[in-house]
């Protein structure tokens, strides 16, 4: 990793954490991956590691920080997870109790934090390749869709699948599957291509987190498994306490997208 390049990503985590970028992170520090957050108790954890493990599309696991640390020494070693996300959603008893830009005062002594693989760097691969994703190009927010599907359960985790969708010419499709699937570590391939009726979404036009998208005539909807799985599954196992990103609004690492594509080096 470059000099230059890894300023980049410390300088925009800096932006974040003096609340000078408070909005979604998509289009942030080009080359550098970025993640998902989930802070839990430590009575928690262990069934969230499950849950991860049994459902490693929604939730790649990419680092668990130390009980009560917010620092993720794998992914950035200067990082804070209480101030380095622009925003946060913060659960109590499976209620959204809050929506800061920081969680300091929420922050406690039993927390763990689980960083979690972001569609972000199969989309930079993509528009590398000349497959730019439409919410980019639109200006807005992916938008995200609670499903019909169930994840696989772990303790008290049980619930929906979340996907993310992006549009495309059907021509185009199976080299946009091919350039996805080599990130495993960041949802990996389309969990399903079409029918938006077939996973149970009534409607494109009004996503349940981030904003729609217009789709072309001549274009199909393409689905991947969220990272914004955790929060609905959450809300329905109701811990004590549930610390997320807010969506669309991740966490900056300093691992290049490149290292994890599975085809570099190969």
């Amino acid at each position: 990793m470059t000099a230059r390049v890894a300023a980049t990503a410390a300088a925009d985590r800096a932006r974040i954490r003096a609340g000078d970028h408070t909005g979604p992170t998509s289009g942030l520090a080009p080359g550098f991956a970025q993640a998902n957050l989930v802070i839990l108790p430590a009575d928690d954890a262990l069934d969230f590691l499950r849950f991860c493990v049994r459902n490693p599309k929604p939730c790649p696991l990419l680092e668990v920080t130390d009980t009560g640390s917010p620092r993720p020494p794998g992914l950035a070693t200067d990082a804070d997870l209480r101030t380095d996300l622009p925003r946060y959603r913060v659960f109590q008893d499976g209620h959204l109790i809050d929506e800061p830009t920081d969680i300091a005062h929420h922050w406690r002594a039993d927390l763990v934090s689980f960083l979690l693989g972001c569609s972000f760097t199969f989309e930079w691969t993509l528009a590398a390749a000349g497959l730019p994703v439409a919410h980019q190009l639109q200006g807005v927010n992916v938008p995200m869709y609670v499903t019909s599907r169930r994840c696989s359960p772990a303790g008290p985790f049980d619930g929906p699948l979340v996907v993310s969708m992006r549009p495309y010419a059907p021509e185009v499709i199976p080299q946009v599957v091919e350039i996805s699937a080599r990130f495993p570590a960041m949802h990996g391939a389309p969990v399903h291509i079409g029918d938006p009726a077939e996973i149970g979404i009534e409607d494109l036009a009004a996503p349940d987190f981030g904003d729609a998208v217009r789709v072309g005539t001549d274009e199909v909807p393409v689905f991947w498994a969220c990272g914004v799985t955790p929060q609905a599954v959450v809300v329905e196992a109701r811990p004590s306490l549930a610390i997320f990103h807010a969506p669309g609004h991740m966490f900056i690492t300093d691992r290049r997208h490149v290292d994890f594509d599975t085809q570099e080096g190969s």
